[in-house]
């Protein structure tokens, strides 16, 4: 059982990054019209954004800090933690989060890490965030979660095409004696790991002839969503002593349209207090749950549940309160 709570840190905004370029899937040639029909449909996926060629998941997550940053009016050398989750890092090494401490202008003494996570990695770096501020009494920290993984992808993958697109976020997090509890319950099922994995590229590919392209078994994924996530939801619930209408909001990662449908109807949650970026934005991998809350949270005060669960395969979920989180307008480049 990992379930674990945070003290004395609180979430004072989140921004988000994302490519200009958009990408239809009524327009998808590898899928015949009726099949873009239904697949639009079940997968609540219209148009998604594409990196080009020369802009990483770094440069995303750095528009949004910067953003962020000035929303907050916070000092840079208050910045003392940054956490860069991805699995598009920029370089096998260094790790990105060092350039990223650089490229904002951040202090020589902000400690920086790189977290290799994908659909879940927002609830794990937050956990590791909050963690680390929460035992140092460190000022205040920055998450940055994103990826290109659309770069990954094959063209022809008809199982991850419609799916996926690109984004960066920002999460700004404080030391602050008087916020509440942050409870977390994570999960990892690595036996099937391989049922979402990039072999090529790393130490145990070839990388002269091993491309790193995604593949994904989408039934395996599928049944895991709809077995493994919502027991740790109920977890979650009993072990915090929260309830469930005390809940203001739920941000799932945004897999597909069915299954945010499958885990509504088995936790019994009205629609309304879920909400999606599926539509405009695709899957964003670990992007997908900061994406949604900077576009949705804005007014929300009261205890939010985030839950992300995929590639690992792995379940994190979390319940947190926020108050007059700052959302920063959403960025393109």
């Amino acid at each position: 059982m990992a379930f674990f709570s945070t003290y004395h840190v609180a979430m004072k905004g989140i921004a988000s990054c994302v490519p200009k370029n958009k990408s239809f899937n009524s327009d998808l040639s590898i899928f015949a019209d009726s099949e873009r029909e239904k697949l639009i449909a079940t997968l609540g996926i219209e148009t998604r954004r594409i990196a080009p060629k020369t802009i990483c998941a770094s440069d995303m997550c750095l528009v949004a800090a910067e953003k962020l940053i000035a929303d907050l009016k916070w000092k840079k050398e208050d910045i003392e933690l940054l956490i860069f989750v991805s699995q598009t890092p920029d370089y096998i090494l260094p790790g990105t989060s060092s350039q990223l401490v650089c490229k904002l202008g951040l202090s020589e003494n902000c400690v920086s890490y790189d977290l290799n996570q994908g659909c879940a990695g927002y609830v794990y770096g937050l956990s590791m965030a909050c963690n680390i501020l929460s035992s140092s009494k460190l000022k205040k920290g920055l998450l940055l979660i994103g990826d290109t993984i659309t770069k990954l992808i094959s063209p022809d993958d008809k199982s991850t095409v419609p799916l996926f697109s690109d984004a960066g976020t920002a999460t700004a997090l404080e030391y602050d004696e008087n916020a509440k509890p942050i409870f977390f319950d994570i999960k990892t099922m690595g036996k099937d790991y391989e049922s979402i994995i990039v072999k090529g590229g790393a130490a145990k590919a070839n990388f002269n002839t091993s491309p790193p392209i995604m593949a994904m078994k989408g039934m395996e994924v599928f049944q895991f969503s709809i077995s493994k996530v919502n027991p740790v939801i109920d977890e979650l619930f009993d072990l915090s002593g929260v309830k469930h209408q005390e809940i203001e909001a739920y941000v799932f990662h945004q897999a597909n349209q069915l299954i945010l449908d499958m885990l509504m109807s088995k936790q019994k949650i009205d629609p309304c207090k879920v909400p999606t970026t599926l539509k405009n934005f695709g899957n964003t991998n670990g992007a997908s749950i900061p994406l949604t809350a900077s576009l949705h949270l804005k007014t929300v005060n009261g205890k939010v549940l985030l839950c992300g669960f995929g590639v690992g395969l792995s379940v994190a979920a979390c319940i947190l309160e926020i108050s007059n989180l700052v959302c920063s307008e959403l960025s393109e480049i």
